[in-house]
């Protein structure tokens, strides 16, 4: 069955799918987005995306094209129309089409595009192995909360990791410490077992993985310590991983060439993925 892509209130074939030339998204990058993992047919954190992409939204001043629960009816609608059980439905809101000039346009109804499509699982090889990643400066803009389409810095920084045959950019911002992935957020565990990762500001996006691993692991007993590090201590880690919501939990055992702990995924690390597998894409238990 062929794809199909919901554009502006219409549901048309993927191929035949596109927007207006001057649609401020294209044209200004003005606009915001969130992917959404499903499993089985069930949103994962829908709850926690949906209210990530209102606050975007009111950060930019963008309108809510429509209630929140006409919103989840599109996105179901989405779903079942490309048959798919599994997979990433990606969903991107702008400011609207109107004449190119920078002021915001008035009387301008905001634009909205969803997609879905599979995506392959982390392979068991690449969970047992880990993954390398590389640090680079980041050349972010200052309002990383702000989940917009103005990804070109991540774009650059992801080009530089596969360069250099590592998974991931750790990026470092001007006093030394690491802010977090150019897709990804960034943790590590200490020799005294403490759970490490960035605070929440405008430096970083506020994972939604990343919450969910938070109260994970302090229902499991972990200490969770919100603060940067710098490459220098997640290289002497006993444990480091990356989190998002397509990778979950990936151990993370090489950082610019230099190995993590013993080279190996770490304990913790394994324990959050199963954790995070069972409790939140499965709903079960762990």
């Amino acid at each position: 069955m062929s794809r199909v892509a919901y554009v502006n209130g219409q549901y048309l074939p993927f191929r035949a799918a596109g927007v207006h030339v001057e649609d401020r998204g294209f044209q200004f990058a003005d606009g915001v987005y969130e992917v959404v993992y499903f499993h089985q047919g069930r949103l994962i954190d829908e709850t926690g995306h949906l209210d990530r992409l209102e606050r975007s939204l009111r950060e930019l001043s963008i309108a809510e094209p429509m209630s929140r629960r006409a919103l989840q009816a599109v996105m179901r609608e989405i779903i079942r129309r490309n048959v798919i059980a599994s997979g990433i439905l990606y969903i991107q809101i702008t400011r609207g089409v109107a004449r190119r000039d920078h002021p915001f346009p008035v009387g301008v109804a905001p634009g909205v595009v969803m997609t879905v499509r599979r995506i392959k699982p982390t392979s068991a090889a690449t969970v047992a192995a880990g993954v390398a990643v590389v640090s680079t400066p980041d050349i972010r803009w200052k309002r990383c909360d702000i989940k917009s389409v103005s990804l070109l810095p991540n774009v650059l920084m992801k080009q530089t990791a596969k360069q250099a045959g590592a998974y991931e950019a750790w990026m470092v911002d001007e006093r030394g410490f690491v802010t977090e992935g150019a897709s990804t957020n960034a943790w590590i565990v200490t020799a005294d077992g403490e759970l490490v990762t960035r605070e929440t500001s405008s430096a970083i996006l506020n994972g939604i993985t990343r919450i969910a691993l938070i109260a994970l692991a302090r229902q499991a007993g972990v200490r969770v310590v919100e603060r940067p590090f710098t490459i220098a201590e997640a290289q002497a880690a006993k444990e480091a991983f990356l989190s998002s919501t397509t990778s979950y939990v990936l151990p993370v055992t090489r950082i610019d060439g230099h190995p993590v702990g013993d080279g190996k995924p770490g304990p913790l690390t394994l324990n959050l993925r199963q954790s995070y597998e069972s409790t939140v894409v499965r709903g079960v238990a762990a």
